[in-house]
């Protein structure tokens, strides 16, 4: 079983209108709202693949209602944790030429609630696919993703983590099965620019070198490079589209190659490669048919 587990879920408000006055009343020419949140996302791809998983996290408020229930309502099953305070997010997208965002803080989460995600994630049995994926709230300890990856140490358990800085290299010597910096974050844990594929592979095996078994960098236009645990190195050209939306199609193109794997990493960078670009070229999240249709791009 796949599991994924969003810290900080949220419902994304998006806005589309025709200009953005600072300081004026605008109205919106149209407006979605989904649910989301970096794990959900991943769950969402998962599902459009026909790939089952189970959404973990925090949930708190009305807000956290609306959003466990617009999940299950997309087929994802879910146990999130209720919190006993304040409300999950509501992230605001405005699209009026270039994309602004004002995302929600979100509830604090407490050391009660904290433990009861544990207790589920000690249920994980050998052979389990746990998927970290983002930021934390600044109500948990630094070091969270560092003493989940250290509970389940030695238990056979694929871990997968999506995220930057210190939050990703403080989880290297536990081995994780595989992480996904895009080329920026690459760059910014090593203090360089990465301006080529070559790049991607130097700083990249520097991350194996450090532990990671497998090391996936999105670089958005250029495509991605997968360094895996055997010593190989895989690159994927770009998908052709009209890029619409920005945010998932990292998500994506992590359930793609999830999704994949059985299939060797060859596969499952490509799928994961067309994934991400359904997403980017795209309204909202990867559907099937886009996926399908890019995958024979690549």
């Amino acid at each position: 079983m796949i599991y994924t587990v969003t810290f900080n879920p949220a419902i994304d408000y998006v806005v589309h209108t025709g200009g953005l006055v600072l300081g004026s009343v605008n109205r919106a020419s149209s407006e979605s709202m989904f649910f989301g949140g970096k794990g959900i996302n991943v769950s969402l791809v998962l599902a459009e693949l026909g790939v089952r998983s189970i959404a973990l996290g925090f949930t708190a408020g009305f807000t956290g209602e609306a959003i466990e229930n617009g999940v299950r309502a997309m087929g994802i099953e879910t146990d999130f944790i209720r919190l006993p305070e304040g409300n999950s997010r509501i992230n605001v997208k405005i699209k009026s030429g270039e994309e602004t965002e004002l995302n929600g803080q979100g509830p604090d989460i407490d050391t009660a609630s904290l433990e009861k995600l544990f207790a589920r994630l000690d249920g994980l049995s050998e052979g389990d696919t746990l998927i970290l994926a983002g930021s934390i709230p600044k109500s948990l300890p630094a070091d969270v993703y560092e003493r989940i990856l250290k509970r389940l140490s030695g238990r056979e358990i694929r871990t997968v983590v999506d995220a930057s800085g210190e939050l990703l290299m403080n989880v290297l010597k536990y081995r994780p099965f595989l992480i996904k910096p895009n080329d920026q974050e690459l760059g910014e844990l090593f203090g360089v620019k990465i301006e080529s594929k070559e790049d991607v592979v130097l700083y990249g095996g520097k991350l194996r070198e450090l532990g990671a078994r497998n090391v996936l960098v999105s670089m958005a236009g250029e495509g991605a490079v997968l360094l895996d645990e055997n010593g190989g190195v895989h690159k994927s050209t770009a998908c052709r589209g009209t890029v619409r939306n920005s945010v998932g199609a990292g998500d994506s193109m992590l359930a793609g190659f999830v999704s994949g794997l059985e299939k060797g990493f060859d596969y499952a960078l490509r799928l994961g490669t067309a994934c991400g670009g359904a997403t980017a070229f795209s309204d909202g999240l990867a559907s099937r048919d886009q996926i399908d249709e890019l995958l024979g791009q690549i």
